[in-house]
This record gives C-alpha cells, structure tokens and sequence, in this order.
C-alpha cells in the first residue's frame, strides 16, 4: 500500500471551554515530508490544537486523524501505539529533572523497544551528537543553559526516528544565537530523517524562514493558509496584519471602551 500524503488530516474540528468556545470548525492538512508552521497569537487556541492531536483532550466535533489513527475515537492503548510515531518537543523542555541527559534521551527507546543496551547507548550518542551535545551526557538538566536544555529535548524528540515531529513554541526565551541554532537544527534534522514536521509558534520571523507552508489560526478559525511566500504576500488583512506586525488592522490593540476624554477627570470641565 501506497503512503498517504498527509500525515494530518483534520476535518470540522470544534472544541470549547464550557460556553466558550476555542477552535471553530477547524480543517487542516499536513503533508508528508513537508515543514509546516502554524502560527497564531496568545490564547488563539494553539496549545488546545496540540492536545487535541495527541489526544489528550477529545473534540466536541470533527475527526483527527494521525499517522493512520483515528484519535478523536481511539483507546487509551491505541494512543499509546500512536504516539510512539510521535515526537514531540515541549515549550520548556520537559526534561526530567532527576535523570541525565543520557538518560533523558534513552527515556523513550527503553519505554518503547527492547533493544539492547550497547545499542542504546550508541543511539543515544548519535542523537546527541546531531545536536552538538554529547560532551554533555552526563550533566543533570538544572546544569544546562536553557539553550541546550532545547536542544536535549530535540535530541530526546528525535531518538525513535518518528515520522512526525511536533514542536510547541521552540524558539521562546531563546537568545539569538540558540535561536538561529535551534531553527537550523530543526530544519537540518527533518530533512536528513525524511520526516514531517510541524511547528506552533507565535515567532513569525523564525517560522518563515523554516516552513514550506502556513496556517494561520486567529479567533478559533483558519483565517488563512498556504505556501509562505504566498502568505507572504497574501492581502488577506488579518493574515497580512500578523505576518508583518502591523498595529492597524482587523486586531485591535485597544479592548472596547468609551472615548478617553470621557474617563479622564482632568478633561472633564469644572463644576
């Protein structure tokens, strides 16, 4: 049997807080061996997409489908089988605080496979090699900078060779130079391992430069989406407002309110 093209596919997904709802009838394609951004910003349901994916939240609506699995109605034991195609990088890491960074890294071969230890060990070396890492195998992960606790989590990320990786927000808190190091690796390691990748981000400048394609997420909806110079150049006003930062535009700065002249008392004339 043929691969499918997408390693995503998600059709009319809706999902709410109580009465408020998060994501509006969301559709969204990832396809195979492709780097794709989707961006938003805070509170534009991101994070909510994420674990919708890997289904630790289940949707009121619509079908997820990942890497061949139907997660809006899979078992515990189905999603387990599924994440193990999975590899994902956590905002702040998600490192282990009591194991090395050797460890932290084996973590999930031993969890998912029963190889055996000299093989593990050198897999483990060879990831963190890829990340420039290795001489930092025996250091516990309050010993790292931040920068390269990043980039044990992608080591970690990368260590079953998934078809897919998911990253949330990788390049926060990062200083230009392990931004520019983390973008890199990111892109260098997707397409050395043939895999797929997506990126949730608010980081606009960094997402552009790594993804072949984007969707933009705003107010519980797709506002737009497509290969990153086309979204580029879109006229679209919400998709062109975020994309080059501007402060006028459909998203407004300012929360709704009377005049200010109204509310200040200085302006309001005596007696």
């Amino acid at each position: 049997m043929n691969a499918p093209d997408n390693l995503v596919e998600i059709r009319g997904l809706a999902f709410s807080y109580g009465r408020r709802p998060i994501l509006r009838g969301i559709d969204l394609d990832i396809a195979r061996g492709h780097v794709v951004a989707i961006l938003g910003a805070s509170g534009s349901g991101k994070t909510t997409l994420l674990q919708l994916l890997g289904g630790l939240i289940k949707p009121q609506a619509g079908t997820i489908n990942v890497c061949g699995w139907k997660v809006h109605e899979a078992r515990a034991e189905d999603l387990y089988a599924m994440r193990r195609e999975i590899g994902m990088m956590f905002q702040k890491g998600g490192l282990f605080t009591d194991l090395s960074v050797f460890e932290n890294v084996a973590f999930p071969i031993r969890e998912h496979t029963r190889l055996p230890e000299a093989l593990i060990h050198d897999l483990v070396i060879m990831k963190l090699h890829a990340v420039g890492l290795r001489g930092a195998q025996g250091l516990k992960p309050a010993e790292l900078s931040g920068g390269m606790a990043r980039r044990v989590a992608l080591a970690r990320a990368i260590a079953l060779d998934p078809p897919l990786m998911i990253y949330d927000e990788p390049f926060a808190g990062l200083d230009p130079i392990t931004l520019n190091v983390v973008t890199n690796l990111i892109r260098t390691l997707t397409d050395a391992l043939g895999g797929t990748c997506v990126v949730v981000t608010y980081d606009v400048h960094e997402a552009v430069k790594l993804a072949d394609y984007l969707y933009i997420l705003g107010d519980g909806v797709i506002v737009g989406h497509g290969p990153t110079q086309e979204m580029l150049d879109s006229k679209h006003p919400f998709v062109h407002q975020f994309l080059h930062a501007e402060p006028d535009g459909p998203v407004n700065f300012h929360l709704p309110a009377p005049p200010l002249l109204e509310e200040l008392e200085l302006a309001r004339p005596a007696g």
